[in-house]
């Protein structure tokens, strides 16, 4: 069994007992996993009724999805870690992931106490680790969103979506909303069934399908439009090398989301530091213009991207989330053989 699956296979076995007890206590619970409850209704874990129970970390610990390689936000976010810790008066390490399976886990079991979530995963770690979605990057007036893109080559004879019929579709990984929710939900009305008309092929991340796709690896691939638009003002990729065949209406970007745990005073402090940062030039660059932490509540802003899942089928239970974990192992698995 991959590491990952038996990780948190045991994570869950452990936590049994405290399952029990929650659900003995908790007068409602929505789509929670017995471990939290949402008396308010408001979608997203209270903070625990016992003080005893709450966090405060000599460490923060911060992450940010891992769309792309790890390495290159953990330097992105280097000027706002280190805001954070003056800000807070804590060290800030910022943990890389290498999958979201691995990020929900860390925040889950404790680990990770703050950080950006995929919009499809975020759906995952609200109901399966706690998390408490604040912010997503924006301006003054609104939160940046983003489109899925379905992108070929320049060159390709794919000129619409019913001509991918027989084709290989890199399609991101099983909980990514742009790159497999939303066009498994989306697809069937316009004529094409993923894994029906087309081979699904899971790449692990939105750069490597857009890579597979450059390089002739895939067809095609449904992509997040920002991650392509990432890429190409870094030199990774000309967009000119590509066309846009079909594109959607506008998510939200990648979630940033704290557990709900955390001591209640820390956790003001925190979003504070949060909303007062502007980012730095180079901030901006790397996330299209956004310039700032924008406020948002996963029962309003996320409930497009809700919609969405429930249309593709999907649920963010304790068993689609061991079943995410057991293909992203596999996923990961496969591409280690290839090296």
């Amino acid at each position: 069994m991959p590491r990952i699956a038996l990780a948190c296979a045991a994570v869950f076995i452990m936590l049994d007992a405290a399952q029990v007890f929650a659900q003995d206590a908790c007068s409602n619970r929505g789509e929670l996993d017995a471990l939290y409850c949402d008396e308010n209704r408001d979608l997203v874990a209270d903070p625990p009724k016992d003080p005893k129970k709450f966090k405060n970390p000599s460490t923060l610990v911060f992450t940010y999805t891992p769309v792309e390689d790890p390495a290159v936000y953990e330097n992105i976010f280097k000027p706002f870690t280190d805001h954070l810790a003056k800000c807070t008066a804590k060290r800030v390490v910022f943990y890389q992931v290498q999958s979201n399976a691995a990020e929900i886990e860390a925040m889950r079991s404790g680990r990770l106490h703050v950080g950006g979530f995929s919009t499809g995963p975020t759906n995952f770690a609200v109901n399966l680790a706690g998390a408490v979605p604040f912010a997503v990057k924006g301006d003054a007036n609104e939160w940046q969103g983003y489109q899925l893109w379905l992108i070929v080559k320049k060159d390709s004879p794919i000129q619409k979506i019913t001509d991918l019929k027989g084709k290989k579709v890199a399609h991101v990984q099983p909980s990514s909303n742009s790159g497999n929710l939303a066009p498994r939900a989306l697809f069937p009305k316009l004529g094409i069934v993923p894994d029906q008309d087309y081979k699904v092929v899971y790449s692990g991340k939105h750069d490597q399908s857009i890579s597979g796709v450059n390089s002739g690896d895939f067809d095609a691939a449904p992509v997040a439009s920002d991650v392509f638009k990432r890429m190409a003002e870094r030199g990774q990729i000309k967009a000119e090398d590509f066309r846009v065949i079909w594109k959607t209406q506008t998510f939200p970007t990648s979630s940033f989301a704290y557990a709900h745990d955390l001591e209640p005073k820390l956790r003001d402090t925190m979003l504070k530091c949060f909303y007062e940062y502007r980012f730095p030039a180079e901030m901006q660059k790397a996330f299209g213009g956004a310039d700032r932490f924008f406020p948002i509540t996963y029962q309003k802003d996320w409930a497009v991207v809700r919609q969405v899942a429930e249309g593709s089928g999907e649920k963010f239970n304790k068993a689609a989330y061991d079943d995410l974990a057991k293909k992203e192992a596999e996923a990961a698995a496969k591409k280690a053989q290839k090296k």
